[in-house]
């Protein structure tokens, strides 16, 4: 199986375990603040991390080198998580979901500013159906629905966060010195914890953790470990393999697992159209796992 395959994978078992972060984290949104919340799962995957790699490939000092690298990387993703939760206090998750995808198109327009990634006409045409089929998804193929969408505060305030977690994809593999994907996620959450504890150290003192609800201690737990510690290493190596562009295309299938993870708590089943969109996302992600690349000459 070549590189390029796994990053597919990596990305489909990303998007999986991100969309639990919207399923959870709108029920967690307004128990506590969101920098505590963030801060507490970026040690915690940082701790976990740091077991992982420790274990396959050590940690040494030149590992780290250029630490600048790490501190605006970290920054960035921090970012993303701590305007996701200020989003989602007042934003509903259909609506976040909807900024959501305009990721793809975003990382695609970084990825040529940065790398000169090129998104080919192919591509262009995978990420417009990709596209649809997910707002398709998210409006639950309801006209109506789709005409009551309002832009408000919260969906500024994530659609910010979007636009770094766009701009973090390319830069990883521009960053990237030959570090093992999890070496170079540990040195990321290692920043982004040290920033968010100075941002957030007064919501951190004000917060009385021993007090919170049952449910925000699940939900840091499933942050920390499966929708950070997992995650971030996955996007790490699908970003060291892939375009910035067909990585961030696989958050059009974020709706579609959040029906998954709707389901598993007990709510109510999509209708035969809702189908529809997700067919198209699956439709879109096959388009992309075509190998776009020119074949080398064989010699005479």
């Amino acid at each position: 199986m070549s590189n390029a395959m796994r990053g597919h994978l990596a990305m489909l078992m990303f998007s999986a375990l991100v969309a639990g972060s919207f399923s959870l984290g709108s029920m967690i949104a307004n128990d506590i603040a969101p920098a505590a919340l963030n801060a507490a799962r970026f040690i915690v995957a940082a701790m976990v991390i740091g077991a992982v790699a420790m274990a396959t490939h050590g940690l040494r000092v030149e590992q780290f080198r250029a630490p600048w690298r790490f501190v605006l990387l970290g920054g960035m993703f921090a970012i993303y998580f701590v305007l996701m939760f200020y989003g989602l206090k007042t934003a509903a998750p259909v609506s976040a979901a909807a900024v959501f995808t305009l990721t793809p198109v975003i990382s695609a327009i970084a990825g040529w500013f940065l790398l000169r990634q090129i998104t080919t006409p192919r591509m262009a045409l995978a990420l417009a159906i990709g596209g649809a089929g997910a707002l398709w998804v998210i409006f639950r193929a309801d006209w109506a629905t789709f005409r009551a969408f309002q832009i408000g505060q919260g969906e500024m305030i994530y659609f910010w966060g979007c636009v770094a977690h766009a701009v973090y994809t390319p830069l990883v593999r521009k960053f990237n010195r030959g570090e093992p994907a999890v070496v170079f996620t540990f040195g990321m959450l290692v920043a982004g914890s040290a920033i968010l504890l100075v941002f957030g150290w007064s919501d951190i003192r004000a917060t009385n953790w021993l007090q919170l609800p049952t449910m925000v201690w699940i939900g840091l737990g499933y942050l920390a470990i499966c929708a950070s510690s997992a995650t971030f290493v996955l996007l790490q190596f699908a970003a060291l393999n892939l375009p910035s562009a067909k990585v961030m295309a696989y958050t059009y299938l974020t709706p579609s697992w959040v029906i998954v993870w709707e389901l598993a708590l007990g709510r109510s089943a999509p209708t035969g159209l809702i189908l529809v969109g997700i067919l198209m996302t699956v439709i879109a992600l096959l388009m992309l796992l075509k190998d776009e690349s020119k074949p080398k000459p064989a010699m005479a």
